[in-house]
């Protein structure tokens, strides 16, 4: 027990829950965006490892981790527009796509992997860190949260930038709109198939660049099926949390924690088997399902495709 209190053990939990959180945080906005437009997004894990693949691809190639995400958002966005384009505009069914694209996405980009990368496997350099001045020099937490690349602190200021969109602009009533009364948005004047159309597009995007994290800064490698259900968990994330963004943030960190339990318990010299351990997020997953689920309020609109004049 005393090895679990040690600085070295609570400051490499700290740091894992930022690198394994990211992702399920970027996972978690984009899908809650989705769905407060209507739109439930099983496919926001193929979104997620194609994001991986290409950014990972571009950043390679360009040696460059900017563009790398850039590629991680257009990975995303190009499943997104598959899944805008057949549920939304065509009206089918929103899981059955939703879980046909991720299947593909993970069959495409672990072929494309092997016929590339399966003998090489290479490696991008270390991220660089941007260390916030004093702020890093506190014992423990300091390295963990102010010690990051710039993009994790971009990150967390989207948090609040998609916070105050929700709550205080027309732009957050209308997404809402859209999820719960869609007709009555139409009637308004508002577009339906093209908000939601966008929303969809907006959570490629976000889930993208968690998978393009993954690969560039959390790993510096593209491995298969990597993921490893992040955007599963994103789609809980979202649920639970409503429409606050700060509730995706704290459930992305505490999942987060739970994921790089492994690491940490190595580093504290714990016996406990690794895979009792990895079973621990999904393990979460469940609970947290069970206490809050019934709590959790989803629009009324939520995976019905709209069509205007329909009864």
């Amino acid at each position: 027990m005393e090895a679990l209190l040690t600085s070295a053990f609570i400051s490499s939990l700290l740091t894992g829950a930022i690198i394994a959180g990211i992702p399920l945080l970027l996972a978690g906005l984009g899908e809650q965006m989705s769905e407060k437009a209507g739109v439930l997004n099983i496919g926001i894990e193929g979104m997620m490892i194609m994001g991986a693949y290409l950014g990972f691809l571009v950043a390679w190639a360009t040696e460059s981790i900017w563009l790398g995400f850039l590629g991680g958002m257009a990975g995303g966005m190009s499943v997104a527009l598959l899944m805008a384009v057949l549920c939304v505009r065509l009206g089918l069914n929103q899981i059955v796509i939703g879980i046909g694209l991720t299947l593909s996405a993970e069959g495409l980009t672990s072929l494309l992997h092997h016929f590339q990368f399966s003998r090489t496997y290479p490696r991008l350099p270390a991220p660089v860190r941007l260390d916030i001045p004093m702020l890093t020099d506190i014992p423990v937490i300091g390295p963990s949260f102010f010690g990051r690349h710039l993009f994790v602190y971009l990150v967390f200021l989207a948090v609040i930038v998609l916070a105050v969109l929700y709550r205080k602009t027309a732009l957050g009533l209308t997404l809402r709109a859209a999820g719960e009364k869609p007709a009555a948005l139409d009637v308004a004047g508002g577009h339906v198939t093209l908000l939601r159309s966008a929303a969809v597009l907006f959570t490629g995007a976000m889930a993208g660049l968690g998978g393009a994290y993954m690969a560039n800064i959390a790993a510096g490698i593209f491995i298969p099926f990597m993921t490893g259900g992040a955007g599963f968990i994103g789609i809980v994330l979202a649920m639970l949390a409503r429409d606050r963004p700060v509730w995706v943030l704290i459930g992305a960190m505490i999942f987060g924690s739970t994921l790089s339990m492994t690491t940490a318990l190595q580093v504290a010299g714990s016996n406990i088997p690794t895979d009792i351990i990895q079973t621990l997020p999904f393990a979460a997953v469940m609970i947290v399902l069970v206490i809050f689920g019934r709590r959790a309020h989803l629009p009324s609109a939520l995976g019905l495709p709209y069509e205007r004049g329909a009864r």
